[in-house]
């Protein structure tokens, strides 16, 4: 992480965004020693699921089916969290 005076970042404004675009680098900016911002590159964020609802459940019930296999027979979901909180 780099720090710049608030007056030497306005100068040098291209350097720094082609730190942060290309490098990666994150930079704070100070104005007389005291952080005022922050710059650094924005992640991209994950596309949105859409293969729609009946893939999702299939997941879930999948998922349910895995858990289920090694789920004690007779004990409830409220009582397995219950001993867990217990043990904190």
């Amino acid at each position: 992480m780099l720090t710049f005076e608030v007056n030497e970042f306005i100068e040098r404004i291209d350097e720094m965004l082609r730190l942060v675009l290309e490098e990666g680098e994150t930079i704070e900016i100070t104005n007389r020693g005291e952080i005022i911002a922050r710059m650094e590159q924005v992640r991209k964020q994950r596309q949105a699921d859409t293969r729609g609802h009946s893939a999702t459940w299939n997941d879930l019930e999948r998922i349910s089916a895995e858990i289920s296999a090694y789920w004690p027979e007779g004990l409830s979901a409220v009582d397995a969290v219950r001993d867990v909180r217990r043990e904190l």
